[in-house]
């Protein structure tokens, strides 16, 4: 495994957002879920998608605290522009675990 600085650490902006719209993707390759997450006033609303539909409906991720990188750059997703990257880790049978805070915390709040 390489080895980065802080600096380097510092460079990727991981945010806490709130989920304020979701909805099924069904143009996605693989079954996707877009959503729309509340970055708060500094950031703002980002979209996205994210393969999550082994544990996620697009009801239950409204009003959940996500964690996403807000600086990389947009990226076309089929027909959808996705401008976050929304962080997860595979499960046992490779489906995605959402990562998100245990406590609420204040919307664009960054990871230290």
């Amino acid at each position: 495994m390489a080895e980065i600085t802080f600096d380097d650490f510092m460079k990727v902006d991981i945010r806490v957002g709130r989920v304020v719209r979701a909805e099924p993707f069904p143009e996605a390759r693989k079954p996707a879920i877009k959503m729309w997450i509340d970055f708060g006033p500094e950031i703002g609303e980002r979209k996205t998608s994210a393969q999550i539909t082994a544990h996620y409906t697009p009801e239950a991720l409204v009003g959940r605290q996500v964690m996403g990188v807000v600086n990389f750059p947009p990226r076309q997703i089929g027909p959808f522009m996705s401008e976050v990257l929304v962080l997860g880790l595979h499960d046992a049978d490779g489906g995605v675990v959402l990562i998100s805070p245990d406590h609420d915390v204040a919307a664009g709040e960054r990871m230290c």
